[in-house]
């Protein structure tokens, strides 16, 4: 039997498209780039209830989308800013860099730096492409009554566009993402506590309200906690080896699943935009011409509830990857995704409501199983090596292999009578468990000798012996991070 690390996943069916994931690459030492990111800035307290941010993607020429321009954001942008129906974002910034808002400003002129400043956040920064400096002037559509602009279900938009351009990076030889990868940054050092770094105050105020010039505006949202000093003497910032490694070797308290105080400042202050129970909520995630499917069913533990193995994804959805809005000029996408628009209308009805449990580790029969056959237990390369100089591959997978033939082991001292014969067979299976671990061995990378080979590295890193946690595909279940 072959008892190499299993890096997973053993079943690949059950999980779509594995066999052209990225981390096949990874896994097979065959890609160490990092996905480059384009501007990424900021978490915010948006509105996940309300209308599915969709409508007509319209044709217009240059001239036209000109005077769109000047009509709703009250300048005309150079021929060159524009690129079909997308506008540069410096031109945006250079217009509202020379707009100098006064009391006695005209109400018009407000308006449209409110809308500019507003496309500027929505393109630029909330659903960035992985272009890095183009925004499209689709959003501006929503913008046109500034006030009506409140009932969009801003929240829900922002991470249908983070979940697609995830799965579109996700492909084999992509090098960009676009995104607002500040919320998987956050959402990452919410939950994920060897990679949290160390936070001083925040420099902005946390409670239920803020003062400026003497007006009272909107507490700081979620995110703005983040907004301090970062110390990272006992983290890494960026070196992704480390991290990889950091993640290869996690134990189940490592995870923090209920990361936000729903009794704070901070999350009252936005507690109407939040509205809890949308987190729960089976439904679609719309945003022109993307609908993802949010499953919150899969990470149920995130709502203190208890998890079950979820249902077969519906391989139905999967068709919706395939639509995007290159060539679709004059496509109505309120009417191509009518059904997932009328889902969306009834996502109270979809709420889930599952057990609670005081344990997080408490999950129905049979779960730890499923999810140890579907998931890829480990990010890092199997053919790491040792290096000249730097970070140092970690061992994760022989220790998974150790643990295994432990956990073999005291089954059967737990199962077998205590007397010479019962002895004689305990001896014979550890002698046995023992040729496996050296077989393991024999099959781990090799291994080049280098001098910080024989310095000894156990000081430097802890090691863990418990059980780990696997790394798996990134579930869709967390609308509440917006």
């Amino acid at each position: 039997m072959d008892r190499r690390a299993v890096y997973g996943p053993r079943d690949g069916t059950v999980l779509s498209q594995q066999s052209q994931h990225r981390s096949d690459e990874i896994l097979d030492g065959n890609i160490d780039e990092v996905l480059q990111a384009k501007r990424a800035d900021g978490i915010w307290g948006l509105p996940i209830d309300g209308e599915p941010v969709s409508g007509t993607d319209l044709e217009r020429t240059s001239v036209q989308w000109q005077e769109y321009c000047m009509q709703y954001i009250g300048f005309v942008p150079e021929e060159g800013a524009l690129k079909g129906s997308r506008l540069q974002v410096k031109a945006i910034i250079e217009h509202i860099s020379h707009v100098h808002i006064t009391p006695d400003t005209p109400h018009l002129t407000v308006v449209q730096y409110a809308r500019a400043v507003a496309l500027l956040l929505l393109g630029g920064t909330m659903c960035p492409d992985s272009s890095g400096n183009l925004v499209s002037l689709l959003y501006l559509a929503k913008l046109e009554d500034i006030v009506a602009a409140r009932n969009y279900s801003w929240g829900s938009a922002v991470l249908a566009f983070l979940y697609r351009e995830l799965c579109n990076a996700s492909e084999k030889g992509k090098a960009a993402i676009g995104g607002a990868l500040q919320l998987v940054q956050i959402w990452a050092w919410s939950r994920i506590i060897p990679i949290c770094p160390g936070l001083g105050a925040p420099r902005v105020h946390m409670g239920p309200h803020q003062i400026d010039n003497n007006r009272v505006l909107p507490g700081a949202p979620y995110g703005a906690m983040w907004n301090c000093e970062h110390t990272f003497t006992r983290t890494v910032r960026t070196t992704v080896r480390v991290i990889r490694d950091i993640l290869d070797e996690m134990q189940y308290d490592q995870f923090i699943w209920q990361p936000y105080d729903m009794e704070s400042n901070v999350i009252m202050a936005y507690a109407g935009d939040f509205n809890p129970q949308l987190w729960r909520s089976i439904c679609p995630l719309i945003f022109y011409a993307i609908v993802e499917m949010h499953h919150p069913e899969r990470v149920l533990r995130q709502f203190g509830m208890m998890q079950n193995i979820p249902d077969q994804p519906d391989t139905r959805d999967m068709s919706l990857h395939k639509i995007t809005r290159s060539n679709r000029t004059g496509t109505d996408w309120v009417l191509q995704h009518i059904l997932y628009i009328t889902r969306w209308q009834r996502r109270y009805d979809t709420v889930i409501q599952r057990q609670p449990i005081s344990n997080r580790r408490d999950t129905d029969r049979g779960y730890w199983e499923w999810y140890n056959n579907i998931t890829r237990h480990f990010v890092s390369s199997s053919t790491d090596r040792r290096v000249e100089s730097g970070y140092q591959p970690g061992d994760a997978p022989m220790l998974q292999i150790v643990t295994q033939q432990v956990n073999t082991l005291q089954t059967l001292f737990q199962s077998k009578p205590v007397d010479v014969e019962g002895y004689r067979q305990l001896v014979a299976q550890l002698e046995h468990e023992v040729q496996i671990i050296a077989e393991a061995i024999k099959h781990q990378p090799q291994q080049t000798a280098t001098p910080s080979d024989s310095a000894p590295t156990t000081s430097h890193r802890q090691r863990r012996s418990s059980s780990q946690m696997s790394i798996g595909s990134v579930e869709r279940g967390d609308i509440g991070g917006i």
